[in-house]
C-alpha cells in the first residue's frame, strides 16, 4: 500500500473515533500497517484531533523505531506494534476509552454475547486480559500490554473476535484496515452498552445459543457470507 493512502486512512480512522464519540480529549488512537513495507502509521501523542493532518502522523517500523515524522508517536505504539507482529491478518488498530467498553474493562469482565447484534460482529465473547503484574507495569508497560492481549487470544482467532478489553484500562479493536478497526471499536462500544442494559434488566440473562450465534456471524463473515450486495464486475 502506498504510504500516502495509508496516512489518509489512518487520519480518517482517528477522526471517526471522535465523530462516533469514542474518545475523551486526546485519549485514543488509530494506526495502520503497510505489510509489504513493514511500516506502521500512527497518531502522534497528545495532538488534538481537530488540528491533525496527514503529515502529522508518525511512521515507524514494526519494532516501533521512527522512520518519518517530527512528532512523538502515540504512547500506545509498542502495543500496536506487538499486535501487528503477532496477528499478521490485522491491518489497522484502534484504541479508545469509550465509556461502556471501558467500564467492562475496569470491572475485569469479558462482554458476553447476549444477542445477535454482538454476534454479527464478534464470534464469541469479547475477552478481557489478565491484570498486569507490577513488574510488567514498571518495565516496558505498553509493550507488555500488547503481550497481555496476545495471551488473551491464545485459543481465539483475533479476526473472529476483533477486539479486547485490557483490564483496568480500556478497549482495543482491529480490522483488515484502519477504517474497519475504527468501525469495530464502534461496534464494540454498542455491544458493551447493550450488554450492560440487558444485565441491568435481567441479571440472569444467558448467552445466545451457538446455532443463532453462528448463523448471524457467518451471514457477514467468511467465504459463504451473503449479507450486502454481490460485487459488480464491469
Amino acid at each position: 500500500m502506498r504510504l500516502a493512502k495509508l496516512r489518509e486512512q489512518v487520519l480518517e480512522a482517528n477522526l471517526d473515533l471522535v465523530r462516533r464519540g469514542l474518545v475523551l480529549a486526546t485519549f485514543g488512537n488509530a494506526s495502520g500497517v503497510a505489510r509489504k513495507e513493514g511500516l506502521i502509521v500512527i497518531k502522534p501523542s497528545g495532538v488534538p484531533y481537530d488540528r491533525m493532518r496527514p503529515k502529522d502522523l508518525v511512521v515507524t517500523d514494526l519494532q516501533g523505531r521512527i522512520v518519518e515524522g517530527t512528532l512523538r508517536p502515540s504512547l500506545d505504539l509498542p502495543t500496536h506494534a506487538a499486535l501487528y507482529r503477532a496477528f499478521p491478518a490485522v491491518g489497522g488498530i484502534a484504541h479508545t476509552h469509550s465509556e461502556y467498553a471501558t467500564a467492562w474493562a475496569q470491572a475485569r469482565k469479558s462482554i458476553p454475547c447476549l444477542g445477535t447484534t454482538h454476534a454479527d460482529h464478534f464470534h464469541g465473547p469479547v475477552p478481557v486480559t489478565e491484570a498486569m503484574t507490577e513488574d510488567e507495569i514498571s518495565s516496558e508497560y505498553e509493550a507488555n500490554t500488547g503481550e497481555a492481549i496476545i495471551r488473551a487470544f491464545a485459543k481465539t482467532d483475533p479476526m473472529a473476535v476483533p477486539a479486547v478489553l485490557v483490564a483496568n484500562h480500556g478497549p482495543f479493536a482491529w480490522g483488515l484496515d484502519p477504517v474497519e478497526a475504527s468501525e469495530n471499536a464502534w461496534m464494540l462500544e454498542a455491544a458493551a452498552r447493550m450488554a450492560c442494559f440487558t444485565l441491568a434488566i435481567n441479571p440472569d440473562a444467558i448467552s445466545i445459543g451457538q446455532s443463532l450465534h453462528d448463523r448471524h456471524f457467518y451471514r457477514k463473515h467468511g467465504k459463504n457470507a451473503y449479507y450486502g450486495q454481490a460485487e459488480i464486475k464491469e
